[in-house]
């Protein structure tokens, strides 16, 4: 394969999954390591994508929140298994908040149907607890974003002011040791913003993806955040950098 077909296929993988790892490009073309940090080290220079720990960012999903139907496919593997962990948190009588993220919904069609009361800004999750008699479910309003399926603006944070949650169960684009937690979506960032202060303890949904990530819309310092629970592809190179903060890595 000649190197400008390999670039060119290396851009389309990193557009349609968002995210991509060196070890998976490698794997892909049948070429080495050093080869493909050189080949994204180019295409960075030449503004094709964002290069990030351990991998590259599609530029474009940095800037635009995806569609929802694209990032419910994205890394269903690695987002199940957080999704699994993050329910060995949850207790009977606990009130939680379950964000628009995938992962999110990825834990709510998992959950025990058991005496809970559930807040989110996700009409998926809402749809899917629906079918839990014993979960009361409280849906946020505000102004609808199709492309991810959630209420977001100032109805959304107001409403959001009444309550006071055990724990509060997010995710979010990127995780960055000294910017912190980042979204793509500026709205949705604020959201999740009030969702932590209205919260006693912050569990942050994140698989191998979202670290060494910068994403357009700051959430806020990773002090917010106490457990971070992420999937077994995330390398301990990866984690190293945030041993150094209060918070507990749990990784599935």
């Amino acid at each position: 394969m000649l190197v400008a077909e390999r670039h060119e296929k290396i851009i389309a993988l990193v557009n349609e999954r968002g995210s991509i790892r060196v070890t998976e490009l490698s794997q892909h073309f049948q070429v080495t390591e050093e080869t493909i940090r050189r080949d994204l080290e180019r295409l960075e220079k030449e503004g094709k994508l964002r290069r990030s720990h351990g991998g590259a960012v599609s530029i474009k999903t940095n800037q635009v929140e995806a569609p929802y139907f694209e990032r419910e496919i994205r890394n269903v593997k690695e987002k199940t298994e957080v999704a699994k962990a993050a329910l060995t948190y949850v207790e009977e009588h606990d009130r939680i908040i379950l964000d628009a993220s995938t992962t999110a919904w990825y834990m709510a069609k998992l959950l025990p149907n058991i005496a809970l009361t559930v807040v989110t800004n996700s009409l998926k999750v809402a749809m899917e607890l629906a079918q839990h008699d014993k979960v009361t479910v409280i849906s946020l309003g505000g102004m609808l974003l199709p492309r991810s399926l959630s209420f977001v603006g100032p109805m959304a944070t107001d409403f959001l002011e009444q309550y006071h949650v055990n724990k509060a169960f997010l995710s979010c684009q990127g995780i960055h040791h000294e910017r912190g937690i980042s979204d793509s979506n500026e709205l949705q960032a604020i959201v999740k913003r009030k969702m932590i202060e209205i919260s006693d303890q912050t569990y942050l949904l994140a698989d191998y993806s979202k670290f060494g990530i910068q994403a357009f819309a700051r959430i806020g310092s990773l002090e917010s955040v106490q457990i971070i629970i992420t999937d077994h592809s995330t390398t301990d190179k990866q984690l190293a950098e945030f041993h150094d903060l209060p918070l507990t890595i749990v990784k599935s």
